[in-house]
This record gives structure tokens, C-alpha cells and sequence, in this order.
């Protein structure tokens, strides 16, 4: 498993690179601020797993990193994936380094 840093995502973004953000927070935490991600719940990943590319790199994003990173290295782990990468510190390294006016929480 990977980590990418916010402004590194940023940068692949601006630069139209292909990438899949997969939002795996609960609905109440989208509701404070949330980027343009797919949201999947950690819950629901393992039932949603076909719904994630194998072709291009898969972020992982969460509040702070800890789910993102049990949630990839269970994908690599059980479903030998790849190309999973975790935003290194969630949002919440979002909303430091890249969009302040996302309300942190």
C-alpha cells in the first residue's frame, strides 16, 4: 500500500491524471464537507468491491487515515490489489493543505 499526500492528489487532478477517490466516511461526515470522491462507507466496500477500477490508482480517503489505511491493507490482503493508494492524513490533510474553506471537524 501506497500513501499520497493531499497536494500530491491535488497536482494528479489539476493534470487530469486518471485516479478513483473512494470516500469511505459515514454519511454525517459528508454532510460537514466532503471533495468529489465516490462515496462507498468502509462498511460496504467489501460488497461494493467490483465498483473499484483495477486499471488506474484507487485513493482512499477517510477523516484522518486510520480506516483508509486498515481499508487498504485489507484490499491488498484479501483481494490483491495493487494500485491502492491512502490519502495521507484524510481530509482533514485536504482541508490543511489543499481547501481551507472545508470545515474540519
Amino acid at each position: 500500500m501506497e500513501f499520497i499526500t493531499a497536494v500530491g492528489l491535488k497536482e494528479k487532478l489539476n493534470n487530469n491524471e486518471s485516479v478513483s477517490i473512494i470516500d469511505i466516511r459515514e454519511q454525517y461526515e459528508l454532510d460537514i464537507c466532503k471533495i468529489d470522491a465516490v462515496h462507498i462507507p468502509m462498511a460496504d466496500v467489501q460488497e461494493r468491491i467490483n465498483e473499484l477500477p483495477l486499471d488506474i490508482p484507487v485513493v482512499i480517503l477517510c477523516r484522518s487515515g486510520k480506516r483508509a489505511s486498515a481499508l487498504g491493507n485489507l484490499l491488498i490482503a484479501e483481494h490483491e490489489m495493487k494500485n491502492i493508494f491512502v490519502l495521507e492524513g484524510g481530509i482533514l490533510a485536504w482541508i490543511k493543505d489543499v481547501d481551507n474553506k472545508l470545515e474540519a471537524y
